[in-house]
């Protein structure tokens, strides 16, 4: 299983429809399969994820964030943790609002060094 605490990451790249940019910084903590992280940056004041984590690293995650509108939305993702050669992680996601106009997309954040 990949151990996640500790890590962070950035925004690269997201659909249109999608707040995460790369002012948006997400700091990931795991105990267990449990997957917690806090977020925050550009369009985006403060949110937090909370995920399982299968033995691939696989995450199924829920997550939710006010933005710089005061808006409070709320979403689901599932998150495939790819390898770098450099031994950073990147994370492609697929993921749905469970708020708002209930639209999807992907998006992709990598790990940044500390």
């Amino acid at each position: 299983m990949i151990d996640y605490n500790g890590r962070r990451f950035r925004g690269v790249s997201n659909t249109e429809n999608g707040e995460v940019s790369g002012d948006t910084e997400f700091q990931y903590r795991q105990s267990g399969n449990i997957v917690t992280a806090i977020y925050s940056g550009g369009p985006i004041l403060i949110g937090h994820l909370l995920a399982t984590a299968d033995e691939s690293g696989v995450l199924d995650m829920r997550y939710h964030h006010v933005n710089t509108a005061g808006e409070l939305l709320t979403g689901e993702c599932r998150s495939v943790p790819e390898l770098l050669p450099d031994g950073r992680l990147r994370l492609h996601e697929s993921w749905r609002w469970t708020s708002g106009d209930g639209s999807s997309g992907t998006s992709v954040v990598e790990e940044v060094g500390s």
